[in-house]
């Protein structure tokens, strides 16, 4: 889990719709995580997911940070819905820029043979 910790985008990260999410790492305690959103604060510490995204979860179950390459999002477990989305750090920013001008192929796309030139159209 610390190595997990050490991954996550910390700071005030602006998202959509004007909010923001503050993350600071708790100096006494190596892995946890003070998270503001919304007036509500949480103590968050991560957890191991099998998806590769990085995860700061509760003790109560309550609250969900959910940490991908290009975006982050809070999630209130027990209303089941999303309080903040497209939330961002510089680093995430650049990615979810770069990932505009050339998108990852989806699911159903039919693969490209490696010796293909790209073309943008």
């Amino acid at each position: 889990e610390l190595a997990i910790a050490e991954q996550v985008h910390q700071g005030d990260l602006p998202c959509e719709l004007g909010q923001t999410v503050q993350i600071r790492a708790d100096d006494k305690q190596p892995g946890y995580f003070d998270v503001r959103v919304q007036r509500k604060r949480y103590r968050m510490f991560p957890v191991l997911s099998r998806t590769g995204a990085i995860r700061l979860e509760d003790h109560k179950g309550e609250a969900l940070w959910i940490q991908l390459a290009n975006k982050s999002m809070f999630i209130d477990r027990k209303m089941g819905r999303r309080l903040a989305d497209e939330c961002m750090s510089p680093s995430q920013a650049e990615v979810a820029s770069a990932l505009k001008i050339n998108p990852r192929p989806g699911l159903l796309d039919a693969p490209v043979p490696a010796d293909t030139p790209k073309t943008n159209d």
